[in-house]
């Protein structure tokens, strides 16, 4: 085992305490990638042959080091590569570092479910089940030409290596986060156009905090209404200038929502994504000289900085509205 894939057990919205704990794993290895809100994978093969211990060990001095200096507990997973660490972790639980051995990777994907490899939908897991490809041993069984004929030439050729334990995959440090997303369920299908813009509201404003944590803008901002019937409404924006301002994406996210026109939808869940991520300190800002926005930032700045110390339960949703 020489890879770790590592989920910090942080509250949500927490991500300012990230930059923190890839420091912690950069002690042992530099090749340590970001995967926000609340993980990362590390390469550990240099650190083996350095500290002449095992991944698993290392795992378990980085658990003690987390939780001393920060107290924040994690869950680990190891293996020989990317894929079949982050397989790991779904099996993992705190205290107990579930690795995958390097002489039976087959024997151990074989009962797991299809949907356990990463990058596997439920659309994907969905068609194989169907067809009796319910675990990765079957898949990894199944004739190439059948893969192939029901998802695809590359991507049945690809499922079958990753089932039969072919781990292609790399850890590439400082890799950028692509997207940020959060989602609002309600507990029974919502009609109330008011609730509707308040669950946008607490959305929008949880993905600024995350955005402004991890130093990063987005450009473009996606919404996904789903309905009762289980169909989906998807609608993107790009934005005026590349922002982590809770209030410019409190209002795209509302323009959206009203272009859609649903006075008597029955909506289930709300979704929101921020694509397009650049840092912080790359994007330009439009000065407005208007002191509302102005004072809106400056609060942003306040709760942020009230989040980083006290967590998230620091700040009020709904609080920053503008």
């Amino acid at each position: 085992m020489t890879i770790l894939c590592v989920r910090f057990q942080l509250p949500p919205m927490y991500e300012a305490a990230l930059p923190g704990l890839l420091g912690l794993l950069e002690e042992f290895t530099p090749v340590v990638e970001a995967l926000p809100p609340d993980g990362a994978l590390a390469d550990l093969r240099g650190a083996e042959r350095y500290f002449g211990r095992s991944a698993v060990e290392l795992a378990s001095v980085i658990r003690v080091r987390a939780l001393a200096r920060y107290g924040v507990d994690c869950v680990i997973g190891a293996g020989p590569g990317p894929m079949l660490a982050r397989v790991a972790l779904r099996a993992a639980r705190p205290g107990v570092t579930c690795a995958v051995p390097e002489d039976a990777v087959a024997e151990f994907l074989a009962d797991k479910p299809v949907a356990a490899l990463p990058g596997v939908g439920t659309a994907t897991a969905r068609t194989l089940d169907e067809y009796g490809l319910d675990t990765l041993g079957r898949v990894a069984a199944a004739p190439l030409s059948t893969l192939q004929r029901l998802i695809g030439a590359k991507a049945g050729r690809e499922l079958r290596e990753k089932a039969s334990g072919v781990d292609r995959g790399r850890v590439v440090p400082n890799a950028v986060a692509r997207s940020l997303m959060t989602e609002r369920t309600f507990g029974i299908d919502e009609l109330d156009p008011a609730r509707h813009r308040r669950a946008l509201l607490s959305a929008a404003e949880e993905i600024g905090a995350r955005l402004r944590a991890v130093e990063k803008v987005c450009r473009t901002l996606t919404l996904t209404v789903r309905y009762a019937d289980r169909s989906a409404t998807t609608r993107s924006r790009t934005l005026k200038e590349p922002t982590a301002h809770s209030a410019a994406l409190t209002r795209a996210a509302y323009g959206m929502y009203e272009a859609l026109g649903l006075q008597r939808a029955r909506v289930r869940a709300l979704t929101l994504r921020a694509e397009g991520l650049t840092p912080a300190d790359q994007a330009s800002h439009q000065l407005t000289f208007d002191p509302v926005d102005e004072k809106a930032r400056r609060i942003e700045e306040v709760a942020d900085r009230a989040r980083a110390k006290f967590g998230p339960r620091a700040v009020i949703p709904g609080s920053l509205a503008a």
